[in-house]
C-alpha cells in the first residue's frame, strides 16, 4: 500500500457494527476500521496492546476500576492482559483500532469475528 488512505471514503463502505474492517498493516500490526454502537464484552487479550483512536462519535472504555472516555481525536491503549469494555453510550462511534496481526477482536479465537479487508 503506497498511496494515503480516506477514512471517511472507507468508513462509508460500511455499517455493520463492531465488525472491525482491516484498513492495513504494518511491523506485524494491523490497522482496523470499526463502527459501534451500544455495548461491547468484558474481555481481554493476553498477548498484545491495544490501541483504540475515534474518529468520530463518543467511545467509553470500561475497565473493572474506571471508565475512560474518548472523543474525536482522542486515543487510548489498552495495555495487553487489561479486562476491558468498549462501549457507545449514544449514537454511534467511527473508530481506528490497532492490534498485533491476527488478534481476535472478542479476545477469544472460538467467538471473534472476520476481519475482512476494506
Amino acid at each position: 500500500m503506497n498511496g494515503a488512505i480516506n477514512l471517511a471514503e472507507k468508513f462509508a463502505l460500511f455499517d455493520e457494527h463492531w465488525s472491525p474492517r482491516l484498513a492495513g498493516r504494518y511491523n506485524g500490526n494491523e490497522i482496523r476500521l470499526a463502527k459501534a454502537a451500544g455495548d461491547y464484552h468484558w474481555h481481554s487479550h493476553p498477548d498484545t496492546d491495544e490501541l483504540f483512536l475515534v474518529i468520530e462519535g463518543q467511545l467509553e472504555i470500561d475497565f473493572r476500576d474506571r471508565t475512560a472516555s474518548l472523543g474525536p481525536g482522542e486515543m487510548i491503549v489498552v495495555p495487553r492482559g487489561t479486562e476491558h469494555r468498549p462501549r457507545v453510550p449514544h449514537g454511534e462511534v467511527s473508530m481506528l483500532v490497532m492490534d498485533a496481526d491476527g488478534t481476535p477482536n472478542t479476545g477469544d479465537p472460538a467467538t471473534a469475528k472476520v476481519v475482512t479487508a476494506i
